[in-house]
């Protein structure tokens, strides 16, 4: 099963990929050449594939839960001071996207979305430190009866160049369902009250909609 993100760029890549085989196959005469074409064009094929991929899973909603909003790694928890909606400080929780983790984000909470922004940028590596504040990203707010204010923002690395956001202020959303897409390769931020109780350590491996953040 393969994500709407990537419908468009599976369709491309598999006429392209076979526009070239065959051209290939009528003007190049050698063997060598004809099989090296095809093998590398099977694996970019492979690849995209692989990237768009969007596995069903059973994720339980749990309104006592804060889930990861993405597949990843942990890569910074801490004490942190959040200058866009919250401006003052917060827990950050960031997870990095490798371009062969699943690039479905998903809402961390339910609640109302109260704060939907889209800020252009650079593209530093997503690891760097700034990339939260230097980088193309977004940023989504949900308020939810439990934890309150929720924040949460993709943000682009050196390879992805584009990000898919699908909140809109003033809705009503689930937890567990998709909120969006980083195409190849990134980072998704989490921004918590201090008095979260943090379930994941910078190291930890974590799965969209089934880990669990707080």
């Amino acid at each position: 099963m393969f994500h709407k993100e990537g419908f468009k760029i599976i369709a491309f890549s598999f006429l392209m990929s076979a526009t070239l085989v065959i051209s290939f196959e009528i003007l190049i005469n050698s063997e060598n050449i004809k099989n090296l074409v095809q093998i590398l064009t099977l694996i970019q094929l492979l690849l995209i594939l692989w990237f768009f991929r969007n596995p069903k899973r059973n994720i339980v909603k749990n309104s006592e839960l804060i889930l990861s909003p993405a597949d990843g790694k942990i890569v910074v928890v801490d004490e942190v001071n959040e200058s866009e909606f919250f401006k003052d400080k917060r827990i950050q929780v960031s997870i990095f996207l490798s371009p062969l983790d699943i690039h479905v984000n998903r809402y961390p909470v339910s609640g109302e979305i109260v704060y939907s922004k889209h800020h252009t940028g650079d593209y530093l590596v997503a690891w760097h430190p700034k990339s939260s504040l230097k980088n193309e990203r977004t940023t989504v707010v949900i308020n939810n009866k439990k934890f309150g204010e929720v924040l949460y923002r993709q943000i682009a690395g050196a390879v992805a160049r584009r990000i898919v956001n699908y909140a809109t202020t003033n809705t009503l959303i689930e937890q567990g369902e998709d909120s969006g897409f980083i195409k190849f390769g990134s980072r998704v931020d989490l921004f918590l009250p201090l008095e979260s109780e943090i379930k994941v350590k910078v190291g930890d491996r974590v799965s969209g909609g089934m880990s669990v953040i707080v």
